[in-house]
């Protein structure tokens, strides 16, 4: 695999809905490098979304090859599968998903309380660690409902980075968000990747999609295009080109 993180050869998804077989996947092969930001697109019902379910270890698929970190995902138990999700992956989802009830800090503390060999000091300090990254580190205490949309997500973004994944999958991460905020979170991304965070992102915005390295398209459960991006733009530059609000 070289420096590949993800391989992946012949890979279908077949839903069965009643006697009528959907394939969602048609025979996909690719192939990401570690440290690598890419953008998948592609309409409704393209199958993007159902590809990096299969990526983030959440479905199985139907028949194919794929081996994250060089491990043959086919070849281990539900157990060590779910070790890879908590461990090696995190999610990002259009919706947050984060507990109500839950401060900030409890939130992303979530992930580690998996870890039994963590003690409750080491979880507290790496989330907090995880919030500074994301420029959250003054909303500990914070419920969901005292945060913005925008501050809702960069919450959800620390949570997926708390226990140090090598691979961080975003799902419409900003479809839910205007403008400035959409930007705002892609500069987040924008700046785990430079860290070294592979993301795979999936959004059908071609105006998101522009801030990642290479841009996969999907139509009809197939890969369309495969490019590499030659005209990244930086979210922290256009944000600076927005005009100012007259409310802030």
């Amino acid at each position: 695999m070289g420096n590949n993180i993800i391989y992946v050869e012949n890979l279908h998804k077949t839903y069965l809905i009643g006697d009528i077989k959907v394939h969602a996947l048609r025979g996909i092969n690719l192939s990401v490098s570690k440290g690598e930001f890419i953008a998948i697109m592609g309409a409704s019902g393209s199958g993007k979304t159902t590809l990096m379910n299969l990526l983030g270890c959440l479905d199985i698929p139907t028949s194919g090859t794929y081996r994250l970190d060089d491990v043959d995902i086919h070849m281990i138990s539900e157990n060590d599968l779910a070790t890879i999700r908590n461990e090696k992956i995190g999610f990002v989802f259009q919706s947050f998903f984060l507990l109500s009830r839950t401060t900030a800090l409890e939130n992303v503390e979530l992930p580690l309380l998996y870890r039994k060999d963590l003690k409750k000091t080491v979880r507290k300090k790496l989330a907090i660690n995880a919030l500074k990254t994301v420029q959250m580190q003054d909303r500990l205490d914070h419920h969901p409902n005292q945060l913005s949309g925008g501050q809702q997500q960069r919450v959800a973004i620390a949570r997926a980075i708390v226990n140090d994944p090598v691979l961080l999958f975003a799902d419409e991460p900003t479809g839910n968000l205007d403008t400035r905020t959409s930007l705002e979170v892609i500069s987040v991304f924008q700046q785990l990747h430079q860290k070294g965070i592979t993301i795979i992102l999936v959004t059908h915005e071609q105006d998101i999609a522009k801030y990642a390295d290479r841009i996969i398209t999907f139509k009809d459960g197939r890969i369309k295009t495969d490019l590499v991006n030659k005209e990244k733009y930086n979210a922290i530059d256009d944000l600076k080109k927005l005009p100012v609000d007259e409310d802030e």
